[in-house]
């Protein structure tokens, strides 16, 4: 039995699984080099589609990494939370309906929360790779959702640890896990950071992530597990979500250079952070469950940048003068503050063969041109005489 969700192209089977779907074609360079290397197939399985598990799915990180492995012949399983509207835009280009055949791509109902369903998630889908990347994220909401953030980021992983060690022993199998870090937990230890870079958080959410980061170690050691630690710097990409200070950056000036908005207000201008492309960081990802032992890796580009020279080249690109229109809210600082990361991913290059290939300028000018285009359609609209209601603007 199906439910069909009319209007949206989608149809839900009643029982476990969510949605399929297979890679298509893309265009634009981020794309173009998450496609790189189709044929190419990991060495845990004999099986022409290796399966993958991935928690995060629906964000921004995993969009690319499920493009990054379809492209790569895998069978990607992901789970979404229950919500009474989608959140799969990230995923839709790649979506494809149930009832196609050699369909790649599925999704199940699926919490961290829930210790049970994950373990019986895992055994169902018996997966070769599970990579978890689902988080609460923002640092910021960190400070005022502590307690949340800690189960879902910290236990979260636990949880998902718990149920691959219970899967890999009661299957005598040798699956492969990866553990979102975060360049956060080094927090105010001083640049340049690597491996052995103390750990100094400096918020809920990256206290959490150095929990989950030991928890991942310890699993490794006690029951010879094959358990990666991946601690990337900030991503970014067109996908970033648009309460990030990257994205919240571009979709603003980008609405102002349209008329669409009058003020953009930020925070602390002068943290400096390590900035890199999500395609880019998903590759070191795959390739770090692709060694012959597993370890742990600082993921960067070895360059910082200012919130400040974000927005100087961001404005640049969007032809905008931000210092008319951006205003300094206090309410947008940290409790305690990350002033400076710059990741030294030394280790990474050597042993996993991985470097990044997407400047921080072509970075900035892909998601300035994603935001021009949607500042585009918001003004045609208003144009045709629609009525669009953003978000932040109080309506009569």
């Amino acid at each position: 039995m199906f439910l069909a969700l009319w209007g949206c192209g989608i149809v839900v089977p009643s029982t476990t699984y969510l949605a399929s779907a297979r890679p298509r074609s893309s265009a634009g360079k981020a794309d173009k080099t998450v496609s790189m290397g189709a044929s190419h197939l990991t060495k845990l399985s004999n099986k022409t589609s290796p399966k993958a598990f991935v928690s995060g799915i629906t964000g921004q990180d995993g969009s690319y990494l499920a493009e990054f492995l379809l492209a790569k012949g895998y069978e990607v399983h992901g789970i979404i939370r229950r919500t009474s509207t989608f959140n799969t835009d990230r995923l839709d280009h790649i979506y494809s309906d149930p009832h196609e055949q050699e369909t790649a791509l599925h999704l199940h109902y699926g919490d961290l929360a829930n210790a049970a369903h994950l373990s019986r998630l895992i055994n169902q889908i018996q997966p070769d790779e599970v990579y978890n990347l689902g988080a609460q994220s923002h640092v910021r909401v960190s400070f005022d959702q502590a307690e949340y953030t800690a189960d879902i980021v910290a236990t979260g992983a636990l949880r998902l640890l718990e149920a691959f060690r219970d899967y890999a022993g009661a299957t005598g199998r040798q699956p492969r896990f990866y553990q979102a870090g975060s360049s956060e937990m080094f927090g105010a230890s001083p640049p340049p950071q690597n491996e052995k870079t103390p750990f100094y958080p400096r918020s809920p959410y990256a206290v959490s992530k150095v929990a989950a980061h030991w928890f991942s170690v310890n699993q490794r050691e006690a029951h010879n597990l094959f358990i990666c630690n991946g601690i990337l710097f900030n991503h970014e990409s067109p996908r970033r979500g648009e309460t990030f200070v990257t994205r919240k950056i571009t979709r603003a000036l980008c609405r102002i250079k349209f008329g669409l908005q009058e003020k953009l207000y930020l925070g602390n201008l002068d943290a400096r952070r390590d900035w890199g492309h999500t395609v880019d960081y998903v590759r070191a990802m795959w390739l770090m469950l692709q060694q012959d032992s597993p370890g742990d890796y600082v993921v960067a580009t070895g360059e910082s940048h200012s919130v400040r020279d974000f927005l100087d080249h961001a404005a640049s690109f969007a032809g905008v003068n931000w210092r008319s229109c951006v205003e300094i809210d206090p309410r947008y600082f940290r409790p305690t503050e990350v002033d400076f990361l710059q990741g030294d991913a030394s280790k990474a290059r050597q042993t996993l063969g991985w470097q990044p290939e997407i400047t921080f300028e072509e970075l900035v000018r892909s998601m300035v041109e994603r935001d021009l285009e949607l500042a585009r359609q918001e003004q045609t609209l208003l144009q045709a005489g629609h009525q669009i209601h953003p978000r932040g603007r109080a309506h009569g």
